[in-house]
C-alpha cells in the first residue's frame, strides 16, 4: 500500500510571498494593495484612532480631575472656616451683643432732630450759668452723613479764666455729645478773656432721613 508524503512547510518561500505583497505598493491608491498590506494598514489606522481618542479622553479626564481637586481644596478651606465659626459661635454672639450695647449707648448720646433745640438751649445755659456773656452763638449749616448729622455752632463768649474753663468742662459733661474745636482765647482787660470756638454737636438721623441719605449716596444717584 502506497503512502502519500505530507507537503513540506517552506518558511523561506512563505516569507518571500509575504514580502512580495509589500513590494511596489502605490501609496496614493491603497485599494490596489494586496490583502495583507491592506489589512495591516487598516489595523494601524484603527490603532491610531483608538490611541488618539484615548489621549483625548485622558486629557479631558485630567482637566476634570484638576478642577475637582481645586474644588475639594476650596471646600476644605470653607469647611475649616465655618467649623471655626461654629466653634466660636457663642463667643461671637456675645461680642455682637456687647458691640450692639455700645452702639446703643452712643446713640443715646445723640439727640434726635426734635431734641436739637433743647440741646442748643443747654449749651447756652451752660455759659450763662458760669456768668459768661455770649457775643456770638450762631448755628451753622447741618452736615448730613450716612447715619448722623453734624451741626457746627460758632461761639464767642466773654468771661474770667476759671469761668471759661468751667464752661468747657460743663460742655464736656453734657448728656449729649458736644465738642469744642478751634479754640482761641485772648485777654481783654481786668482778667477778662474772650474765647472763640466752634462747638460741634451731633444727632442721629430719623429712619426717613437715613433712607433719603442712602438713596442720595447710592451708585448711579443723580448729583
Amino acid at each position: 500500500m502506497a503512502t502519500t508524503a505530507a507537503p513540506k512547510f517552506n518558511l523561506a518561500d512563505l516569507q518571500q510571498k509575504v514580502a512580495s505583497q509589500f513590494r511596489g505598493l502605490n501609496p496614493n491608491d491603497p485599494a490596489t494593495w494586496p490583502i495583507l498590506p491592506r489589512a495591516l494598514a487598516c489595523l494601524a489606522l484603527m490603532a491610531a484612532i483608538v490611541t488618539a481618542l484615548w489621549f483625548v479622553w485622558l486629557s479631558s479626564s485630567n482637566d476634570e480631575l484638576e478642577a475637582a481637586l481645586a474644588r475639594e481644596k476650596t471646600l476644605k478651606e470653607d469647611f475649616t472656616k465655618k467649623l471655626g465659626q461654629a466653634i466660636n459661635l457663642a463667643a461671637l454672639k456675645q461680642q455682637r451683643e456687647q458691640v450692639q450695647q455700645y452702639v446703643d449707648q452712643l446713640e443715646k448720646q445723640l439727640p434726635s432732630k426734635a431734641e436739637m433745640d433743647a440741646l442748643l438751649s443747654d449749651i447756652n445755659q451752660a455759659g450763662l450759668g458760669r456768668g459768661l456773656a455770649f457775643e456770638l452763638f450762631r448755628p451753622g449749616q447741618v452736615n448730613v452723613k450716612e447715619y448722623y448729622a453734624e451741626l457746627p455752632i460758632a461761639l464767642k463768649v466773654t468771661g474770667r479764666y476759671h469761668d471759661i474753663g468751667s464752661f468747657a468742662s460743663d460742655i464736656a459733661n453734657l448728656s449729649r455729645i458736644v465738642t469744642l474745636n478751634n479754640i482761641a482765647v485772648q485777654p481783654v482787660k481786668d482778667g477778662t478773656l474772650i474765647m472763640e470756638a466752634q462747638a460741634k454737636t451731633f444727632r442721629y438721623l430719623d429712619p426717613e432721613e437715613v433712607q433719603k441719605q442712602r438713596k442720595a449716596t447710592a451708585p448711579g444717584a443723580k448729583k
